[in-house]
């Protein structure tokens, strides 16, 4: 028995050496491992919390942090097309009858009153993991084009590299070169 829980006790100090940091579904609580997405297990290695969701690094294998991607996507270049494509027809824009959702829209970036919705910046984080990371928007079975693989890693790039307005790439703010200063209508 004392053999048992030595060892268990090594595996969980070398699985928390081996933990990877990652906001969106790390330390959420889990029984089995279908309580977290593809990219996360359901281990027990933070104490007093029981098992969560944890992203594991695996000894010799890459993790990808190495690979340059290029420039951090700008949302009117490269993010704005794909919501327009695959979120905004009739869910997160003007038109939300195919919604539940309706606090916020993503056919802007930034509201241009204090009083409007929240945008696609604001909601950059939200975008990653519904898009990226749980992979569930646009919903199953919805009539619009889900994004390519390529088009959900372009707008985690995008996230999280700031959520950049136009040319400001990696600044987070809004272009204030821009005719509308970042800002939608």
């Amino acid at each position: 028995m004392k053999r048992l829980l030595a060892s268990a006790a090594g595996a969980v100090v070398f699985t928390v050496a081996c933990t990877i940091d990652v906001t969106d579904f790390t330390g959420k609580t889990c029984e089995t491992a279908s309580d977290c997405p593809d990219t996360h297990s359901c281990v027990a290695v933070r104490q007093g919390q029981g098992r969560t969701c944890e992203v594991l690094g695996l000894p010799g294998t890459p993790d990808a942090g190495d690979v340059d991607a290029g420039p951090v996507p700008t949302y009117c270049e490269d993010v704005q097309p794909i919501l327009a494509a695959s979120c905004v027809s009739t869910c997160h824009g003007a038109d939300t009858s195919g919604s539940a959702q309706t606090t916020f829209r993503l056919d802007y970036y930034e509201p241009s009153d204090a009083g409007g919705l929240p945008g696609a910046f604001a909601k950059a984080a939200r975008i990653r993991a519904r898009t990226s990371v749980s992979r569930d928007m646009p919903p199953t079975g919805s009539a619009v084009t889900p994004p390519t693989d390529a088009q959900r890693a372009i707008v985690a790039r995008w996230a999280e590299g700031g959520a950049p307005f136009c040319n400001d790439a990696g600044s987070g703010a809004p272009d204030a070169g821009s005719p509308d200063g970042g800002r939608g209508p």
